[in-house]
């Protein structure tokens, strides 16, 4: 896989084209798009050693359209597992969100792209916009992070296509659902995962989905290696409680067979909200989640998703908690060693 500094941007041409073509062209437009095989990897300015904890914070920030709030409430964080964030959207200002966030926290970033999206969005978007154009169009997930990103890579989570012909409005779409991983630099290996579920799906397809994620992170990730798992996983059927959610939905079923915990990471109750214009409306489901495999988790926190007013910056909420990177252990045993 490709990493680039900057993601080239598609051709604008191409782009025009393929909002145009058949709904069974989706393949051949995206295989001439550079930007949907890489991952933009930027260190943070500050080169900072892991400490014995991190504060991981996973957030769908809905496009990313509110810069310095989203700053704010990020402030805690070490560790950002992000995702809808826009790279040259009208809907958003037509700024890198990604770049902008993580320079406001002081933070390095890898990005990977979701969708090129065809259009100034989905309906209400669409509306708002309407006068303006995408400089680039790119929207993705990314980790964010104040200690150096190894070894990022994108992990498909289905075949692409599902959006290109349309599944909301005219929100036509090159691209598919992906989650982007990387490692960092401890002594006792930690990987972090940023992951997007389809949202127009059902809890079949969603397992499905968790199937795929953890086949490529067992491929991908040491045996005993830890890991930490967040983002958006559309999960519609759970209201908000941590017991027996696999009841209703598979996914957790499956990542509990592959040795993930959900139970120490997450606070219950739901993470949609209300946003400005009246959408989505309750009843509200847990969407929103962090898992951890041979990694010790504590402190689990649902963060309102709002600016220093009270109005909302985003439809689902902030899910964090503390991670023990096992750093301060390995470092006493190999004191101990060479004492």
């Amino acid at each position: 896989m490709r990493r680039a500094g900057v993601l080239p941007a598609p051709d604008p041409i191409l782009l025009a084209d393929a909002a145009l073509a058949p709904d069974d062209a989706h393949d051949r437009f995206a295989a001439q798009v550079p930007a949907l095989n890489a991952v933009e990897h930027r260190p943070a300015a500050v080169d900072r050693t892991v400490g014995a904890r991190l504060r991981v914070a996973a957030w769908n920030a809905e496009r990313l359209k509110y810069h310095a709030p989203s700053a704010a409430l990020l402030r805690g964080a070490d560790v950002v597992l992000l995702t809808e964030a826009d790279i040259g959207m009208a809907r958003s200002g037509n700024r890198h969100t990604v770049r902008d966030l993580a320079e406001a926290l002081g933070m390095g970033w890898a990005y990977g792209v979701e969708f090129v999206e065809l259009g100034l969005g989905d309906a209400r978007e669409s509306e708002w916009h309407a006068d303006d154009d995408n400089r680039v169009g790119l929207h993705g997930n990314a980790i964010l992070s104040r200690h150096p990103l190894l070894d990022p890579v994108i992990i498909p989570l289905d075949a692409g296509g599902t959006w290109f012909a349309g599944r909301s409005g005219n929100q036509r779409r090159l691209g598919g659902r992906m989650a982007i991983a990387a490692r960092l630099d401890t002594p006792r290996p930690l990987w972090l995962v940023a992951a997007h579920l389809e949202s127009h799906s059902d809890a079949a397809d969603r397992g499905r989905q968790g199937e795929r994620l953890v086949a490529a992170i067992d491929r991908l990730v040491p045996a005993g290696a830890g890991v930490v798992l967040g983002g958006d996983f559309n999960t519609t059927e759970v209201a908000g409680a941590l017991d027996a959610p696999d009841a209703v939905e598979p996914l957790f079923a499956v990542l509990r067979d592959a040795g993930f915990d959900w139970h120490r990471c997450n606070a219950p109750g739901p993470t949609q909200r209300t946003r400005p214009d009246g959408t989505p409306v309750p009843p509200f489901a847990k969407l929103d989640w962090l898992f951890t495999r041979h990694a010790d988790a504590e402190a689990p926190e649902t963060m309102p998703a709002v600016d220093a007013a009270g109005a909302a910056i985003s439809d689902h909420e902030v899910v964090a908690a503390t991670v023990m990177t096992g750093v301060a252990a390995e470092r006493q045993q190999t004191a101990s060693i060479d004492a």
